[in-house]
């Protein structure tokens, strides 16, 4: 893959900053879903369930699904296939 007339080994490469940035913002949720529990009594233990519940899931599924792009050119890949299979 090129960018800017440099071949890039992988995609990750150069994108420090913005990779901190969303570990930081997702690490700072998943801790966030724990220090809510810290309010969990046996009177209230729905919303604070319910808000962990909630964050953790977040800041799981947010990197997985948003933000992860490993399907995100299966047709490019699948073209490739087929073109390298007809060699």
């Amino acid at each position: 893959m090129y960018s800017d007339g440099q071949n890039k080994a992988y995609s990750g490469q150069g994108n420090f900053v913005g990779n901190f940035v969303a570990f930081a913002a997702m690490f700072i949720l998943f801790i966030g879903a724990i220090y809510v529990l810290s309010f969990w009594t046996l009177e209230n233990a729905w919303w604070p369930g319910i808000a962990c519940l909630v964050m953790a899931a977040l800041a799981f599924l947010i990197p997985q699904h948003v933000l992860g792009r490993s399907n995100s050119h299966e047709t490019e890949r699948s073209a490739a296939v087929a073109v390298r299979a007809k060699r």
